[in-house]
């Protein structure tokens, strides 16, 4: 609910008639920056605020870069628009990263201050280059135009408890993300991974983009 692009995202969201949740680095019993009062009551009826403080809480420093990991984690994306070689843009993007959510960074000139951090995120692989929306669009799978080629399965594929488990909840739901699946098969990430990539060698799923994958 910052300056800049932060209020820029919730009006645009509201104007377009999409829900918009504001996470706050203080207490709901004020609206920082002042200046964004006139806002709040959109934003309520559109969504609303959400923080872990208490009501009386003010919008220290420290409370921002707590406040970072949960905005990470409510969004399926983060998006860095400009951020210098160190700043707040970053510790969410990296937090996102932990999170394994997908990052997208929009780059700029080597020499422009203001886009050392995107440039970087982009150049040591932490985040998908974005040069429009349609990057977001395709890389998060919500407007899959085109399906991928099918693939034959093979006759009796021999799948492991595991895996069975996996196939069978794609084939109950459709495309899932690795996140959902892995949550609801109770596996953990780092061996979702790998559960994944057998499957597909095997020709039994596929991936799409934004992490998601559908049985075959």
């Amino acid at each position: 609910y910052a300056l800049g692009v932060d209020i820029t995202a919730h009006l645009a969201a509201i104007d377009n008639g999409l829900q918009t949740i504001g996470i706050l680095a203080h207490g709901l019993n004020q609206i920082y920056p002042k200046s964004h009062r006139k806002y709040a009551e959109a934003m309520r009826e559109n969504g609303g605020f959400m923080t872990e403080f208490q009501t009386r809480a003010i919008p220290e420093q420290v409370n921002f870069v707590r406040r970072n990991r949960i905005v990470a984690g409510m969004s399926e994306a983060t998006i860095i628009i400009e951020s210098a070689d160190k700043g707040g843009s970053l510790i969410t993007a990296n937090i996102a990263n932990d999170y394994n959510r997908e990052v997208f960074a929009v780059p700029g000139r080597a020499t422009d201050k203001y886009s050392e951090g995107c440039n970087r995120l982009i150049k040591t692989q932490r985040a998908h280059l974005l040069g429009s929306a349609a990057d977001l669009v395709y890389m998060l799978n919500w407007d899959l135009k085109t399906e991928a080629k099918s693939v034959q399965k093979k006759l009796f594929v021999s799948l492991s408890d595991e895996q069975q488990k996996i196939y069978d909840f794609l084939i109950a739901t459709g495309r899932e993300s690795l996140d959902t699946v892995a949550l609801e098969c109770n596996f953990p990430i780092f061996r979702m991974s790998s559960l994944l990539l057998e499957m597909e060698l095997k020709g039994v799923i596929r991936p799409l983009p934004g992490k998601m994958f559908e049985a075959i």
